[in-house]
């Protein structure tokens, strides 16, 4: 296994990200200092709707981009996880199976 694919490296790659925001930010109008959006999401069940200002756009931009990652990074995880755990699975599911003796002596097959 490639050791940037491990789950340990992963996990790693995972507990490094600080900030993230799931949801969808939308432009709703042009400024002199950028675009002003309307970022929403769900959150207890309902759709929140909540205004950004020109200024902190980027700033949830890096947010949402850091929940991609994240999504990225988790479905990475289980598909690491899944295959050390076949190929363990699979290496421990080998034995040799132990050949049935029996204290009685077999009974000729009659001949009829």
């Amino acid at each position: 296994m490639n050791p940037t694919n491990t789950p340990e490296f992963i996990l790693h790659q995972i507990t490094g990200i600080q900030r993230m925001e799931k949801g969808a930010l939308s432009t709703i109008r042009q400024t002199a200092k950028g675009p002003s959006c309307n970022f929403q999401r769900w959150e207890d069940g309902r759709n929140r709707s909540e205004y950004v200002p020109a200024d902190q756009v980027a700033h949830v931009l890096e947010n949402l981009q850091a929940h991609a990652r994240f999504e990225t990074l988790v479905s990475s995880y289980v598909q690491a996880l899944s295959a050390r755990s076949r190929e363990e699975r699979v290496a421990g599911g080998k034995k040799e199976r132990p050949t049935k003796t029996s204290a009685l002596p077999r009974k000729p097959k009659s001949k009829t």
